[in-house]
């Protein structure tokens, strides 16, 4: 099963991964990136996969 998570040394907030996967991110009262669903269905890796190239910082980490 693939995981997602936020390295959080490396966010700045952008936001980019809740437009694509609003599912599975959302932003904290810092306005930092947080994960809401660690655990990747299936139907979603291609959405998680483009939040992951999409941040340009590289805080989305997806591992299997």
């Amino acid at each position: 099963m693939t995981r997602v998570r936020i390295d959080a040394s490396r966010c700045q907030g952008h936001g980019r991964c809740v437009l694509i996967a609003p599912d599975y991110f959302d932003v904290d009262e810092a306005g930092l990136g947080r994960v809401l669903i660690a655990e990747v269905a299936a139907a979603d890796c291609a959405d998680l996969a483009d939040a992951e190239r999409s941040c340009p910082e590289g805080a989305i980490v997806l591992t299997d």
